[in-house]
């Protein structure tokens, strides 16, 4: 993908979307024009997790990882969030992977990827979290594309 800089992405990215019990896995494209839904993983533990990723990771060259951060206008004052719970598991993933991460908002992701799965004639009780996470990733390669976010340095060669 050219950036407004004239720089180009190195590699893909992967979008991930955290839940509790599935973790959504998408991919960019070389070029970093698109984005595509890959897995979604029935979480065990953290270092499954981890072993997972990090074999994908290895499969498709990736080299930084794009997580969606849900919005927190919703969340309890004072509580335990789930943008606290993703920025812990994100810490626990830069351990164990140490590629770049970059948070990117994950509103309505969930709402965009059920309509995207009635469209694509998923099943109706069929998990999402793949979709969602390519909705997100897909939101973060438009943003840069279209001059509204800069890609991490690690990301981008110079012409």
């Amino acid at each position: 993908m050219n950036y407004r800089s004239g720089a180009t992405l190195k590699g893909r990215l992967m979008g991930l979307d955290y839940g509790l019990a599935r973790l959504g896995i998408a991919i960019s494209d070389p070029t970093g024009f698109v984005a595509r839904e890959i897995a979604v993983i029935q979480r065990k533990s953290k270092r499954e997790d981890f072993e997972k990723l990090t074999a994908l990771t290895s499969q498709h060259h990736i080299i930084g990882f794009i997580v969606g951060l849900p919005s927190e206008l919703n969340d309890p004052e004072g509580g335990y969030s789930q943008s606290d719970r993703v920025r812990t598991w994100v810490g626990y993933l830069a351990e164990a992977i140490p590629l770049p991460v970059a948070y990117w908002n994950e509103q309505l992701s969930s709402v965009d990827a059920q309509a995207l799965a009635y469209r694509l004639k998923r099943p109706v009780r069929a998990p999402i979290d793949d979709l969602a996470a390519r909705l997100i990733l897909q939101s973060y390669l438009d943003a840069i594309r279209d001059g509204l976010a800069s890609p991490l340095p690690e990301w981008a060669s110079s012409p």
